[in-house]
């Protein structure tokens, strides 16, 4: 009898040893760098933005038309914490010559680079105080920038944009507010749309969750479908410009594993450099079934910033 209490002891302890490690962990330095795009490397995957990504993408243009993916920045948007967009507008005086010409202004208080439709630099996240390509955040955190992976030197994005359409796939509307998007389900959807991923490509993925933005903002912020690391690592082998969504992330929140924040953000921009685009309005384009486009966007210059309020759009 002792024997076997003990024996059920040993297991028990096993077992909740067991269910408080973690599901992944990012993986040491020596293990993820340097990147491979060499070790002082500040690009990461935008090293893809060459002449040949603009041709293949300036293909795909047959009709001209244009579909924008971005929300309109306003008051009305769902926020996080203390983030905040608020216009002030400034009536400026009247000139005195004939012509009586008057102007306005407006005073921006936001925090420009992680508010609406909004691209993450490298300079967003970190491992403890590692960036990626293992360059130290404490280093180059200045009050007025970073020195590093500032936002302003991303450039223009002119790439092979893919609408992975799962929902579309799902045959939902919206996918379920907590759904971890798999492999299989990326798999799946591309078939369905003919679809075949290229190294440098814009990956776009519509989970229908933007159907919700500045309507239920609370429940938008509050949690969403997305990918989760294995179907992340899958994009990623891809060799993906950037991934993006219509949700808040790119990835599911609250994830299925509670001792992990935000895994994919980690594993795309600390320890593979791959670029995120959140808060797109994809559902025109998944209306239309347009899964493939040339895609075009530009972060703003802004001097040492972390991310950019962005503006893409999808040619056809």
């Amino acid at each position: 009898m002792k024997s076997i209490l003990a024996a059920a002891l040993i297991t028990c302890l096993s077992s909740a040893a067991w269910a408080q490690t973690p599901t992944w962990t990012p993986p040491p330095e020596r293990e993820r760098c340097p990147s491979k795009w060499g070790a002082s490397d500040e690009r990461g995957s935008m090293n893809h933005q060459k002449p040949g990504a603009v041709q293949n993408a300036a293909k795909l243009i047959k009709t001209g038309e244009v579909i924008e993916l971005a929300h309109v920045l306003g008051p009305t948007m769902p926020f996080f914490g203390t983030r905040r967009f608020d216009v002030h507008t400034k009536r400026t005086f009247m000139n005195q010559p004939s012509n009586r010409r008057g102007s306005n202004e407006e005073l921006v208080v936001s925090e420009i680079g992680q508010v609406g439709t909004q691209f993450d630099g490298f300079a967003h996240q970190t491992h403890e105080d590692s960036w990626y390509n293992c360059a130290k955040s404490s280093e180059n955190a200045t009050r007025s920038g970073f020195t590093k992976y500032g936002v302003h030197t991303v450039g223009q994005l002119f790439t092979r944009g893919v609408l992975i359409d799962v929902a579309g796939y799902k045959g939902v509307e919206i996918l379920g507010d907590n759904y971890e998007i798999t492999v299989e389900d990326l798999e799946g959807a591309l078939k369905k749309q003919n679809l075949t991923l290229q190294p440098g490509d814009a990956v776009l993925i519509h989970t229908g969750w933007g159907k919700l933005y500045g309507k239920e903002n609370a429940r938008y912020v509050k949690g969403c479908p997305g990918i989760g690391v294995k179907a992340a690592q899958w994009l990623i082998a891809k060799d993906p410009m950037l991934m993006g969504a219509d949700n808040w992330p790119v990835e599911v929140s609250p994830g299925p594993d509670p001792l992990i924040s935000l895994p994919v953000h980690q594993l795309a921009l600390v320890v593979h450099g791959v670029h995120l685009l959140e808060n797109l309005k994809l559902d025109e384009l998944a209306q239309k079934g347009v899964g493939e486009f040339a895609f075009v966007m530009q972060p703003l210059k802004m001097q040492g910033g972390s991310g950019s309020t962005v503006s893409p759009t999808a040619i056809r």
